[in-house]
């Protein structure tokens, strides 16, 4: 698959130029390709022997590892809090600390054992100078995702949330849809994220952050990132009914109610309820309103349509690939393309439902 595009492909797949978001424009030149499992030198800086030297930090979430396989811009170098075994190549550490003083490492990708701790290892990185990309929610409170941004700024360095939504299709024909006018004007959008519940799933939010942020944090990234539309104001409620643990802390459903820059409206959910994981372990749902019609699509069924007014519904079919996050922001450091959304626009679906979050727990 090939992951990396020219200037032209990129804007016509995802329509991130369009709309109220400050979106970062690709700038690669024609011989800026990838040929598969290769790493092309097209712009300076982007060469075989000049790849990203990645540390990865913890196990709980979605980390990396399997990426750096043969990764044509990256190199996997040092490992901390995970899983031993044996590779010559790689240092295995016991604490964070001893990762960071490895000057070999450039990158640490943060699956950190707590997510209350997630954001102060994160600001810790940053200061030893080493770039950051960090599992969903990148902190539980707004005031460590502040500090964040503003160590990201002060030292220069490179911090991103695992925030792949924007370029994972059908979204970003979604979002190009929207953007190009298709629909008209966005009045409402409909979200869900639905995952299966198991045992394992921790009573403690402070271990995963809890569903309203790990799993939320979709409903508004479906709002602003996927319809464009920015939120002014996210309430949320939660109930641990259906929850068969004693003593578990663990939230079964979050309903959210979200009012929009423009006027509009829009409501999600997020559930520990999906009965078919077999056939979809993430089943999500978008729906977004326009006044000329509706484009929706449904993840157990793999369908994006299109309907509109006065027309037959008609099934769309994305020609461009899903790209991956981290390869982007790896590639980002090596001199290409800069990343699609800056640290503001990334992380603001984390900042509403933290929010929200903690609006919830004072009341």
């Amino acid at each position: 698959m090939n992951n990396h595009w020219n200037r032209r492909d990129w804007l016509k797949a995802s329509g991130l130029t369009a709309g109220a978001w400050t979106v970062q424009a690709f700038t690669a030149s024609a011989a800026d390709t990838t040929v598969a499992g290769q790493s092309v030198a097209g712009k300076e800086g982007i060469t075989a022997n000049k790849k990203i030297r990645v540390g990865l930090y913890g196990t709980n979430g979605h980390q990396v590892s399997g990426l750096l396989v043969k990764h044509p811009d990256a190199d996997l170098v040092a490992v901390a809090e995970f899983p031993p075994k044996s590779s010559a190549n790689v240092k295995h550490y016991n604490t964070l600390d001893e990762l960071l003083a490895d000057n070999n490492v450039e990158l640490v990708s943060l699956c950190s054992p707590r997510r209350v701790d997630q954001a102060r290892d994160a600001v810790k990185c940053l200061r030893a100078g080493k770039h950051v990309y960090a599992e969903k929610p990148a902190a539980l409170t707004e005031k460590e995702l502040d500090e964040i941004i503003a160590t990201a700024k002060q030292t220069g360095k490179q911090f991103h949330e695992m925030a792949g939504t924007i370029v994972q299709q059908p979204y970003m024909e979604m979002r190009r849809q929207i953007q190009s006018g298709a629909i008209g004007t966005v009045v409402q959008v409909l979200a869900q994220k639905c995952y299966p519940w198991h045992d394992k799933r921790p009573g403690d939010e402070a271990v995963d952050g809890g569903l309203s942020t790990q799993a939320g944090v979709y409903i508004a990234r479906f709002v602003e990132h996927i319809a464009g539309e920015k939120i002014t104001s996210l309430e949320m409620v939660e109930t641990k009914l259906g929850n068969p643990m004693q003593q578990s802390e663990c939230r079964i459903a979050v309903s959210m109610m979200i009012r929009l820059a423009n006027g509009g409206v829009a409501s999600g959910i997020c559930n520990y309820l999906n009965p078919i994981k077999a056939r979809c372990w993430g089943y999500e749902i978008l729906r977004v309103f326009g006044t000329r019609g509706i484009i929706e699509s449904n993840a157990d069924g793999k369908q994006l349509r299109l309907l509109l007014n006065g027309q037959p519904p008609s099934e769309l079919n994305p020609s461009q690939p899903t790209l991956d996050y981290f390869n982007l922001f790896i590639r980002s450091l090596c001199g290409g393309d800069p990343m699609p959304l800056s640290i503001e626009d990334e992380l603001s679906p984390t900042r509403w439902v933290i929010r929200a979050k903690e609006k919830s727990v004072r009341s």
